[in-house]
């Protein structure tokens, strides 16, 4: 498989007021692999998603997609690009009044020219692929989160697109159902060959999906290697993350003895 640079950040910079959330910030992203993207809250991990499809545009920087900068786009024709890029949603973002079969055939109905028959072998087809395959004629409301994170997945690769995007997909998700959503997550890396991008605080799912980890810092990278490297780092800010410790300094200000 190639390992080309799919996607490339190039010294972005975005700020919100005051608040600096990417301070020139380059990463490349390779085809075909799955990257994960750590970081305490409020770090820009959900922003670096927004950039790479456009849903937000750079103060300063580049950003480029299969060759092509889009950062630059008119809304018409980053519309064109955003087709090729499936995004779950943190909370899944159903819509409520449609079932599950409707829901997952949306962006088909919406962006291609097949038949309504067409469309409903397709939709049951990715409801296959999650393990929903009898779930088409419920409606969200009768779903688990687990359940409903699957057939928002199923919506994301309706059409069949060469990036998929995850924002925090086990947030909400007791240990069992988080372990289900990594499976999809690699089955689909493997199955469908698509670039992964998953924002997470999750460190278990981090090294079960990862080929490469990035961690953001103030708005920089501070740590680009391996499951198995963050997992060895002897970096302190990386080792307490990955080892879910508070600092000495936040353990002080709240007058908790340090270790």
């Amino acid at each position: 498989m190639s390992e080309r640079a799919l996607i490339e950040l190039r010294e972005v910079s975005k700020r919100f007021g005051r608040l600096v959330v990417l301070d020139h910030l380059s990463l490349s992203i390779e085809e075909g692999k799955c990257l994960v993207v750590i970081g305490a809250s409020g770090t820009g991990k959900s922003v670096l998603l927004k950039h790479i499809v456009g849903l937000l545009r750079p103060d300063s920087g580049e950003v480029w997609y299969d060759g092509k900068r889009i950062d630059t786009l008119n809304e018409r024709r980053l519309m064109k690009v955003r087709l090729q890029f499936g995004f779950l949603f943190q909370m899944g973002a159903l819509f409520d009044s449609m079932n599950v079969l409707d829901n997952v055939s949306f962006p088909l109905v919406e962006h291609s020219s097949k038949k309504p028959d067409e469309i409903r072998q397709l939709a049951g087809d990715k409801l296959t692929m999650v393990g929903l395959k009898d779930a088409g004629k419920k409606m969200p409301g009768e779903l688990s989160g687990g359940q409903r994170k699957r057939v928002a997945l199923a919506r994301a690769i309706a059409l069949e697109p060469k990036v998929i995007l995850y924002d925090e997909p086990t947030t909400g998700l007791d240990p069992i159902r988080a372990d289900v959503i990594n499976e999809l997550i690699n089955k689909l890396q493997r199955d469908l060959k698509v670039t992964s991008v998953v924002v997470t605080h999750d460190m278990q799912s981090a090294i079960k999906i990862a080929d490469r980890i990035v961690m953001l810092r103030q708005g920089k990278i501070v740590f680009d290697g391996t499951p198995a490297q963050i997992q060895t780092s002897e970096d302190p800010v990386v080792r307490r993350f990955v080892t879910g410790e508070a600092s000495e300094e936040e353990l002080a200000s709240l007058r908790i003895p340090t270790r």
